[in-house]
């Protein structure tokens, strides 16, 4: 694989940290538990997002964008983010905003939400869940070109062929510390949402013949379309990547059980893991992605589903700016 070829804007000095967590590992008696820390990602607030955004910005600048549209729920990392690296490079940036939880959008409301405001989204417009978020935001697009705009459309969660090539370099990222530190990882844990992470990751670990296997934790789909999705992602990822082997369908895993009663609403588990990172590692995580994520992978532990000599990396996509929109559920 070589992504040296395509376009890409860095707003991450250096690489992300891999810490190992001897509290966490101590308090589950599981296997020695590791984070890789892309809550420590560059723009604001950090995240998962920015990798995708280094080469979906590239794309909008080479292309003459000036306006950047995006979509996301009302409490959307990947909106804050991309709005932040519009800023970073002096584009304006609109927002569809999709209520996916009726009743759950409120302009006052803290969290990403005021972050939206902060950073100066020209635009955040509101839509019901189940809303045609692509035609809302090719809407968008042609209202700015009528105002004499060059508009660059980003899909939600920056998740498609070209924004999942973060996260084949991340992949690559991860491989080269383990190698440096002498870490030997025998499993990878990561969120599994619109698919952008969890397929690049797969991506770069198949086309580098690394030989680690891959659980993505669902927060909203269901187990089989989420990994016909997955799988699908990670090939068009591959191919821009240059890789010379395809993803099959053994190498993509989605857990899908501990989404709950839906994407964004708690969940017992996720309270209880949201609490135990933070009170054992002083991590935080957010009630939407990586709450869930990580009670996926504390349920996981407790079914044995790891050798206790293994050595486990959870996949830290950031979010935190969320928490302060959801006390409640966090708290419990």
């Amino acid at each position: 694989m070589n992504l040296t070829h395509i376009a890409r804007r860095r707003y991450t000095e250096g690489q992300t940290p891999i810490e190992f967590l001897p509290n966490l590992s101590e308090a589950l008696n599981g296997p020695r538990i590791h984070i890789k820390r892309d809550d420590l990602l560059g723009l604001t607030s950090g995240g998962n997002k920015t990798r995708k955004l280094e080469f979906l910005m590239a794309d909008a600048l080479a292309k003459g964008a000036d306006t950047i549209i995006t979509t996301g729920a009302v409490q959307s990392n990947h909106c804050r983010l991309t709005l932040s690296a519009a800023v970073k490079e002096g584009l304006k940036c609109r927002l569809l905003l999709e209520e996916r939880v009726e009743g759950s959008y409120n302009v006052d409301a803290s969290g990403n939400n005021l972050l939206y405001h902060l950073l100066g989204a020209e635009t955040m417009r509101p839509v019901a869940g189940g809303t045609d978020l692509a035609a809302g935001m090719e809407q968008m697009a042609e209202e700015a070109r009528s105002e004499g705009r060059t508009p660059y459309i980003i899909p939600g969660g920056g998740s498609n062929a070209l924004g999942a090539l973060g996260y084949v370099a991340c992949a690559e990222e991860i491989l080269a510390q383990c190698f440096e530190s002498g870490l030997e990882l025998d499993h990878i844990v990561s969120s599994s949402g619109s698919g952008g992470t969890h397929a690049g990751l797969v991506a770069g670990l198949v086309g580098n013949q690394a030989g680690i296997a891959m659980t993505g934790i669902s927060v909203r789909a269901e187990k089989a379309p989420q990994e016909e999705k997955i799988r699908n992602l990670a090939n068009a990822a591959s191919e821009l990547a240059g890789a010379r082997q395809d993803v099959s369908a053994s190498d993509v895993v989605v857990r899908d059980e501990f989404v709950g009663p839906g994407y964004s609403l708690p969940t017992t588990e996720m309270t209880e893991a949201i609490q135990l990172f933070a009170r054992t590692e002083g991590i935080l995580l957010d009630p939407v992605y990586t709450g869930k994520t990580a009670a996926g992978l504390i349920g996981m532990v407790k079914e044995g589903a790891f050798d206790a000599d293994s050595d486990v990396l959870f996949v830290h996509t950031g979010g935190s700016p969320a928490i302060y929109a959801y006390r409640d559920e966090v708290l419990g």
